[in-house]
């Protein structure tokens, strides 16, 4: 017999994760775990250093014909790891 008041263990879980405001965080770590995902293994490779400020995607890479590949993409994977994420949590890609 279930209580009035009962809630699911996921719900709550969310609930707490927003009053501690690191949900957001969460789910730009989340992001940035698919990226290996969405772009390949070889990209994947040529990428050094990954991280999200201001809604921003930063990506530095070690090949200047994979930046330029990736430049011309840049719409399709900000989509792309959007709909991975759930939702939008980037708003750009910086290519570095």
């Amino acid at each position: 017999m279930r209580k009035k008041n009962t809630q699911k263990i996921e719900d709550v879980i969310k609930e707490y994760l927003k009053a501690l405001k690191i949900d957001d965080k969460l789910k730009e770590v989340k992001l940035i775990k698919s990226w290996d995902d969405i772009v390949g293994k070889t990209i994947a490779k040529s990428t050094s250093n990954i991280y999200i400020h201001n809604r921003k995607l930063f990506v530095k890479l070690n090949s200047s014909v994979i930046r330029n590949e990736l430049f011309m993409l840049r719409d399709g994977l900000k989509k792309a790891l959007n709909d991975k994420a759930g939702e939008d949590i980037i708003d750009d890609i910086i290519l570095k």
